[in-house]
């Protein structure tokens, strides 16, 4: 086990506003959110992300979010929800310890997560056939 916070969320040597638990998953609101009612479920047994975690961990953490999802919504009366993960501190993970975000999301409320653009000639089929290479 590491040392990580949210591993002492789960002892409960740090407080958390808790809002579901099962055997596999928990899931809290975060205390910096980006509004009312962002949440993050995180599952019992330390993987550090999606890179190490076995997929039945990992079905229970999403099934967590799926219920947990529709719920948030309607507490908040928010317009619609993200689904966040971070994977990595180069893609801004920053506890290493699995968590997915469900971040409530209000019409106006600024919070932007990507600003895409578009690929350069040639470059998106290269990087798909890399990708479908590595499947094989």
């Amino acid at each position: 086990m590491t040392d990580d916070i949210f591993e002492k969320i789960l002892t409960g040597e740090v407080p958390a506003e808790v809002v579901y638990e099962d055997d596999l998953t928990f899931a809290f609101l975060d205390i910096n959110p980006n509004n009312p009612g962002h949440t993050l479920v995180i599952s019992k047994k330390h993987f550090l992300n999606i890179f190490d975690v076995d997929i039945d961990t990992f079905s229970a953490v999403m099934r967590t979010v799926h219920a947990l999802a529709p719920v948030i919504k309607k507490a908040v009366d928010a317009d619609g929800v993200n689904i966040h993960m971070n994977n990595d501190p180069g893609a801004g993970q920053v506890v290493p310890h699995l968590h997915v975000h469900i971040i409530p999301r209000h019409e106006g409320d600024g919070f932007t997560l990507w600003h895409g653009k578009p690929y350069e000639e040639g470059v998106g089929a290269e990087t798909a056939a890399k990708i479908r290479a590595g499947l094989v």
